[in-house]
């Protein structure tokens, strides 16, 4: 249940992708102008990540995910029934609003109800939810956008909604009890946000994730270019991207899941970033040394998604960790920055290297290079939080 809130919001990212040029021809409206319908959807997402973990510390989880995922429904089926690209920029926007509040409430769930190696390991299970729904979205995309045109993605997007909201209203628990609630209190959260951004450890971890995530997203972002133009690929294609992909980002996942309690989390960072550096060394000398070409220009994506996956869960269980008090909170930190990264990847990164398979090759190369120095720099300095004032207490609520 959780692993689906979490992949509601990456898999409405860019199951559209294939049908980005005939949005643009039935609206009349440029290539630029349609993949800001991303930028659309991604900028609201990352403020309002921000936003959901607070909500839920006061409000309870179970309460603020049934209603974000309703809303989220309700603009998922504005999207397929937009007039216009103005329109359905809108209704993007409406859409990120809403979508990561299942991802960023199921990790403080996690951590509400386990702890060590038993969070890691399903904290593992679902990133590897969260990390295969982008990679599976676009190749479902493509055969619903050949059989039944672009609106068709929409409406799909409509009915997994409802059919995870339904299993929610009936199965999620409140796990978060009235007494361990935090307040909304404006001058209390300023000041949260400002001790959990300001703590070195915390934003080391994440901008470590943020990074690798981030060398992912550029090929995600960029597939219509890398596949059709460079690899020379038709809109059923994707499968040649995304099933190596999401094999690789299984197996990490499945390994991560597999060591939890056996090694410590930062050996199971190290290992992750040794496969990553590895892939994208590969990567980079194979588009010096030869064109582009199936399958060589794909296999070493599968070993960099694969270490992604393994590093991924023992990082937020690290940076989650840092503040056990304000877990939704912190959640909401990391997934903020983590979206604004790939906010950047998508609107100002990807088009600058995907004009050739080298340069985005290099383009990951020095993202994660980013990403291992701000690991680096977690390693030697204390790995400690400073407490966060006390609240004032959340007032009681009634019902469920």
């Amino acid at each position: 249940m959780l692993a689906a809130l979490s992949a509601v919001g990456p898999f409405a990212i860019d199951a559209y992708l294939p049908s980005m040029k005939e949005i643009g021809e039935r609206f009349a409206a440029s290539a630029v102008t349609v993949q800001q319908t991303l930028t659309a959807y991604m900028l609201p997402f990352a403020i309002m990540t921000l936003w959901h973990g607070a909500i839920s510390d006061a409000l309870g989880r179970r309460r603020v995910t049934l209603v974000m995922v309703a809303l989220f429904l309700l603009a998922s089926a504005g999207c397929a029934l937009a007039w216009s690209i103005e329109s359905l920029l809108f209704f993007r926007a409406m859409q990120g609003m809403t979508a990561g509040a299942g991802m960023v409430i199921g990790r403080a769930i996690v951590r509400d109800v386990l702890d060590g190696h038993e969070a890691q390991r399903l904290m593992s299970q679902i990133s590897l939810v969260f990390a295969i729904a982008p990679a599976v979205a676009p190749v479902l995309g493509g055969w619903l956008h050949v059989w039944f045109g672009w609106r068709s993605v929409f409406a799909f997007l409509v009915l997994f909604t409802a059919a995870v909201w339904t299993v929610c209203w009936r199965s999620l628990p409140e796990t978060l009890p009235v007494e361990r609630r935090q307040s909304l209190h404006p001058g209390y959260l300023l000041g949260a946000y400002w001790q959990v951004l300001r703590t070195a450890p915390f934003v080391a971890l994440v901008v470590s994730v943020t990074c690798n995530f981030s060398a992912v997203f550029l090929y995600i972002v960029s597939a219509p270019a890398f596949l059709m133009d460079h690899l020379h690929v038709s809109e059923t294609g994707f499968l040649w991207l995304f099933g190596p992909v999401t094999a690789g980002l299984v197996a990490g996942a499945w390994t991560s899941g597999r060591v939890a309690g056996r090694i410590t989390p930062v050996r199971t960072v190290g290992w992750g970033y040794g496969v990553m550096v590895a892939a994208v060394i590969a990567n980079v000398a194979y588009h010096l040394l030869e064109p582009p070409a199936l399958p060589w220009s794909i296999v070493p994506l599968f070993f960099y998604f694969g270490g992604s996956a393994l590093a991924m869960p023992s990082l937020t269980i690290l940076a989650l960790d840092l503040f056990p008090t304000q877990r939704g909170l912190a959640s909401s930190c990391q997934s903020f920055v983590q979206t604004m990264g790939n906010v950047i990847a998508t609107a100002l990164v990807a088009p600058l290297v995907w004009g050739s398979a080298l340069t985005l090759a290099v383009g990951q190369a020095v993202v994660l290079a980013l990403g291992l120095a701000a690991f680096a720099l977690y390693r030697r300095i204390p790995s400690r939080a400073p407490a966060i004032a006390t609240p004032p207490r959340a007032a009681p609520h009634n019902g469920t």
